[in-house]
Formats: structure tokens, sequence, C-alpha cells
């Protein structure tokens, strides 16, 4: 199974399965990753060197405006889809088999975990990934050590604050906190 395949594989939602070519494919994929992630955090980068293997690692150039903080780990890379203006602190992990979206102008803290994928609930099965994707809208800001779960959308303009587990979708203009993460303030839309 190539790249394209895997990924339309991923975005439908549909189960990886252990020891199916599904599951062959996310594992050359993850061993891709762990060696550009390591290129990335072992040495010391210029922002282009650091803009040049996040395009290797997700696929597709990253815009010009993008700035990464390693350490950065994925064990994937190529469903990530960056941005304009998106930054991207130290300590971050993605996973992201099931698609991560990060809109224009977004704020991604120390320490964030992105987790698009699930495991099957039966303990027979559970071998079995679920993906679900993760949408961060524009001028959304995701403070340290957050961590947002498989299927959130974050709307736009919206602020995560540190340490939330991010569980349900969150409406545009809205500050969420906690664990599990609540409403703590809805914000007034910019003018």
């Amino acid at each position: 199974m190539n790249t394209d395949e895997f990924i339309e594989h991923m975005n439908q939602g549909i189960s990886s399965i252990p020891g199916t070519p599904i599951a062959a494919t996310m594992n050359e994929l993850a061993e891709e990753a762990i060696r550009l992630c390591m290129e990335l955090n072992t040495r010391y980068t210029t922002p282009e060197e650091r803009r040049e293997i996040m395009s290797s690692l997700t696929g597709r150039t990253v815009p010009a405006s993008f700035r990464i903080f390693p350490p950065f780990t994925t064990d994937c890379g190529k469903n990530i889809h960056i941005g304009d203006n998106v930054f991207i602190n130290s300590g971050c992990r993605f996973q992201d088999q099931g698609g991560i979206y990060l809109g224009n102008n977004v704020l991604i803290g120390h320490n964030v975990v992105l987790a698009t994928l699930n495991h099957d609930l039966n303990a027979s099965t559970r071998g079995t990934t679920l993906p679900r994707p993760i949408t961060i809208g524009d001028d959304v800001w995701v403070g340290a050590n957050a961590t947002i779960l498989p299927g959130v959308t974050i709307g736009a303009r919206s602020i995560v604050a540190a340490g939330a587990v991010v569980t349900r979708d969150v409406l545009p203009d809205t500050i969420v906190g906690g664990v599990p993460a609540r409403t703590l303030k809805n914000l007034s839309p910019a003018t």
C-alpha cells in the first residue's frame, strides 16, 4: 500500500487491524517519521532546515512563515496539514494518522499532545486502531501540556488552557480548560 492509499484509508476513518497491509504501511511511515524527527531533534538546525525537515516529514511544503522549536515527535507525519503563521513550541507530540489540520495563525504551546488514534475497546482486538481527525481553526492558541483527543475540532479564535484534556468539540471564540475540558469563558469575536 502506498502513502496516498494509506492516508485515504485513514481519512475515511477505517480502522487499522494488525497484520494487514494498512498496518504494515503505518509501521513503515512510523520508521521514516522517527528518522526525520531524530534529524530535527538531535542537532542544531536553522529555521530553514527545520522547515525543510518538516516538509519532508509531512510530504508537502510547509509555509515559509512556519516556525517550530524542537524537540518534536510524530509517528507518521504524512497527515499533518499546516496553515500560514503556525508556531509549534518545544516538546510537542503529534499522532497524526487520523489527520491533523492546523489553520492559520495557530499557536501550539510546550508539550502539547494531539492524538488522532484510539484503540478498539474489545480486549481481544485492542491492537486495532481507529483514526479520527483533529482540526484546529484559525487564530487558536493551545496552551502548554494540553491534550486534544481524536475527532475534536477547535473553533476559530479559541483558547485551550494549559493542561486541558479536550475530549469534545470547542465552539469558536471560547476558552476551555480542565480535565475533561469545559467552557470557562466565551470571547467576543473580533470586529
